[in-house]
């Protein structure tokens, strides 16, 4: 039978297409991840967005990082855990044969250069980790040596994590901004388009506002290497950052196939839908996360102690976690999570913890009135029974003033949102003029840390140190100042006295019962009354790469992305 030419063609491209389709495709050897927001910066020294960290993570490299596992400190650069020598304080650091990401050899030159540059400079967030050092020697291409001004429990911990920069891309900068009339301002400004790193991974192109991709470096150390016994790669040729905008567009990528991992914590709302789609792979991890309520105890009515408590006592946390977070996290009855095991202390005070809402409620009449507190109508009635509240005084009398308690807007995090609603609820039941009032983010850390003029508020920390030297930092009498960290004005001499001796604690467990006793005074003071702490649950897409790596914080660390590998000869639509 004739066929004219035409319906020939279409025919051959309706077979090919067939076949094609039945074809299992073809698995890349590069790995899409998706963000919800771009990197502000590739500049090491600036970066303190949590995207321009996951993407800096691995280009940057420190000497010492944490086993997935254990979160015990394993040497990365380094070849070997630090030496250290009492006599002259001092730490020993041997580093292991490696290249920068242009093939040049990493030295104990661009360990000190990096060291000297952020005392120098007075870099921020860097500068209060190194400058207890006194000087550091190099005495071969491979060692460094670090002196102390005195014993620091956080050297090991905190200073040998910086990321090492080369001094070769770094030192003409330095020398040019020490030029300047504002020399940090002017490092800080230099623009990096091209960072020097030398871990798994080189940048090879930024389309703003698009995507990302990185690609292997082939000079990265731990290739073929074991390390903390873990064979190490990377096994893909690249990683391509798409930036997406908002959650929703990048879950419905990684449903139609499009994305491979996307590398950010699913909100409570994504997770059922997403377990009932057989392509999605979800991991569930803990975090080492504190989210919090604080006070302003630089004024009354919430300088005074037993009405924190009896705040607290109201504070259902365990609701929280089960109708907020949808059981995704866990109540936090201490500043420092539980699942610091080492260094979290259990033996605090759990204020309402297990009550009923009426035993909540009797509990914290009991405490404020015997604090001189009263009411026109108290919230336990002569027969004993619960009742809505009013009139609530202080102890001079006076009616409590409407105060404010701040939260982050819900579409910044609903979970806070949510949660100042909620606990808005519980102070007015006993007759408390409270107001949740969701503001702008950047709004409000200027309100809380640099105006001072709040009453309450809820905030977060999503990333903590598994040094438990945050405590101090938080708490210290010192740091409550403009922009410092200790928002909500705790002045204890007897805290400051024990935290500054828990920095200099060499003994591991000498250190650790110090950090126990600051828990303890914390959460008998309550500056901070620690709420929740949600889960880190992500999403992949099945049958395409394997070998991602369970941990604190989740599956996006840089043992996953040196360990994961395509799944070979597999549709990306079976699973894994």
């Amino acid at each position: 039978m004739y066929m004219r030419p035409w319906v020939k063609i279409a025919f051959l491209l309706a077979t090919v297409a067939l076949v094609t389709a039945c074809r299992p495709a073809r698995v890349p050897d590069y790995l899409r991840v998706g963000l919800v927001a771009e990197p502000k910066t590739l500049h090491i020294w600036l970066a303190s967005d949590r995207n321009s960290r996951k993407i800096l993570s691995l280009i940057y490299q420190p000497l010492y990082i944490r086993d997935p596992v254990t979160l015990k400190q394993v040497p990365w650069l380094a070849a070997a855990p630090p030496i250290y020598d009492p006599t002259t304080i001092s730490y020993t650091v041997t580093l292991r044969p490696a290249r920068w990401s242009d093939g040049s050899e990493v030295t104990s030159a661009d360990v000190a250069f990096t060291g000297r540059l952020i005392r120098s400079f007075k870099i921020p967030r860097r500068y209060s980790r190194w400058k207890f050092v006194k000087k550091i020697t190099t005495p071969d291409k491979r060692t460094v040596v670090f002196y102390l001004k005195s014993p620091k429990a956080i050297f090991t911990t905190r200073t040998l994590t910086t990321p090492i920069v080369p001094r070769k891309q770094w030192q003409p900068i330095a020398a040019a901004a020490r030029k300047k009339k504002k020399p940090l301002k002017a490092l800080l400004d230099t623009a990096i388009s091209h960072p020097i790193g030398c871990g798994p991974f080189i940048l090879r192109e930024w389309r703003q506002g698009t995507y990302l991709y990185l690609t292997r470096n082939p000079y990265f150390f731990g290739t073929h290497s074991r390390i903390a016994g873990r064979l190490l790669g990377p096994y893909v040729n690249g990683l391509l950052f798409k930036i997406y905008g908002t959650s929703d567009v990048a879950i419905l990528a990684l449903k139609k196939g499009t994305l491979d991992m996307f590398w950010w914590t699913l909100q409570p709302g994504y997770i059922a839908d997403l377990r009932k789609d057989t392509h999605i792979r979800l991991f569930s991890n803990e975090k080492s996360a504190l989210y919090f309520m604080g006070f302003n105890l630089r004024r009354p009515p919430f300088s005074d102690v037993r009405l924190r408590r009896a705040m607290a006592t109201l504070i259902d946390k365990k609701f929280i976690t089960h109708r907020i977070l949808q059981n995704q996290g866990a109540p936090m009855y201490s500043i420092v999570p539980a699942e610091n095991r080492f260094w979290c202390c259990e033996d605090v005070p759990r204020y309402g913890d297990d009550l009923t809402w009426e035993e909540r409620v009797r509990r914290a009449f009991r405490i404020l009135s015997n604090a001189g507190y009263s009411w026109d109508v108290p919230p336990v009635g002569e027969d004993g029974r619960i009742r809505p509240a009013s009139g609530f005084r202080l102890p001079d009398g006076k009616l409590m003033a409407r105060f404010t308690i701040l939260t982050p807007p819900a579409d910044y995090d609903p979970l806070r949102a949510m949660s100042g609603m909620m606990i808005q609820q519980w102070f007015r039941a006993l007759g408390m003029p409270a107001f949740a009032r969701p503001m702008a983010f950047g709004a409000l850390l200027n309100q809380i840390k640099s105006a001072h003029d709040f009453d309450v508020f809820i905030l977060g920390y999503g990333n903590l140190s598994l040094d438990p030297d945050f405590l101090r930092v938080f708490f210290y009498s010192k740091n409550d100042k403009p922009r410092g960290w200790n928002m909500s004005g705790y002045h204890n001499p007897d805290f400051d006295r024990i935290a500054k001796a828990s920095r200099s604690a060499m003994n591991r467990e000498d250190r650790r019962k110090l950090i126990f006793e600051m828990q303890k005074m914390v959460m008998a003071d309550i500056p901070y009354l620690p709420l929740y702490k949600p889960s880190v649950v992500e999403a992949v897409r099945k049958g395409r790469f394997t070998g991602w790596v369970n941990m604190i914080e989740g599956i996006g660390n840089i043992w996953s992305f040196c360990e994961v590998r395509p799944v070979a000869g597999r549709s990306p639509a079976t699973s894994q």
